[in-house]
């Protein structure tokens, strides 16, 4: 297919004057892939990419992989008690938390206990960080994409494939992060290394990469064992110790699978 057209901005999201000069400068212009942290930041290259990538390695988009590959359909939503009653609204299975999983109800936010639990065609899966910027970034009408470590590779070469990463085609990749406990966003080493993997694998796309998406690539080129820095952060650490390595040991499985979930009117399915 040729190179995707920038569609105009309909009238419900015009920019007022005061959002066209913050995009002119936060929206990163003049690269073809684009990098940006949490909620806020998929926000902004929302407003100005033509597709967004998803980071949230621990667990969110990784256990989308592992779902999506086994064949069903990943409704994102953000955290709360909502999520179970959107479910039975939607005819889906809710997902619960780590520690609610029954042998009735194995879904849960573990990529491993997802990689073992019977398949369902639908499945609500929410999580306060990956799991909610992908439910706002739906709005956008854009394509967005889930990464992982486990699919970082397929998901830039499927993204070339489509024609993005010009100047008027651009990327936007957000590392989700984490919450302190005051609820602001905790920059973290897992979705840095894994937007970082969706960059490398961009980093030759015609409209080039921003500076921000080459400071994030530098930490990739200066991490000598990824799965080892991933093991060893406070992330990695609080589920470790937290009785849950197996979640960690799935997620860090580097370039492992093809699939690419795309979220198509509210639904990751796979491209």
């Amino acid at each position: 297919m040729g190179p995707p057209t920038r569609r105009p901005v309909p009238p419900s999201r015009r920019l007022t004057s005061a959002e066209a000069l913050t995009a002119a400068v936060y929206g990163q212009p003049g690269s073809g892939a684009r990098f940006d942290w949490g909620l806020t930041g998929a926000a902004e290259l929302g407003r100005v990419c033509a597709a967004l990538v998803v980071v949230d390695v621990l667990s969110f988009t990784t256990s989308v992989e592992v779902a999506v590959a086994r064949g069903m359909r990943v409704h994102p939503f953000p955290w709360g008690e909502q999520a179970a009653e959107y479910a039975l609204r939607v005819g889906a299975v809710a997902a619960v938390g780590r520690r609610q999983v029954t042998a009735a109800h194995p879904w849960s936010l573990s990529p491993a206990a997802l990689g073992a639990a019977p398949v369902v065609a639908d499945l609500v899966l929410p999580s306060p960080n990956g799991s909610a910027i992908s439910a706002a970034a739906s709005a956008t009408g854009l394509p967005v994409v889930a990464a992982c470590l486990r699919n970082a590779g397929a998901v830039g070469r499927w993204l070339r494939r489509q024609g993005y990463g010009t100047v008027d085609a651009p990327i936007g990749v957000v590392a989700s992060g984490e919450r302190w406990p005051d609820g602001s966003l905790r920059p973290s080493v897992e979705d840095q290394l894994g937007a970082a993997s969706v960059l490398d694998a961009l980093s030759g796309v015609p409209g080039g990469l921003s500076v921000e998406a080459a400071m994030a690539l530098a930490a990739l080129a200066s991490t000598p064992d990824v799965s080892a820095a991933v093991r060893g952060s406070v992330s990695g650490r609080e589920l470790t110790e937290g009785g849950f390595a197996e979640d960690v040991d799935v997620a860090v499985r580097i370039g492992v699978s093809d699939v690419v979930p795309v979220l198509r009117q509210g639904v990751f399915s796979a491209a």
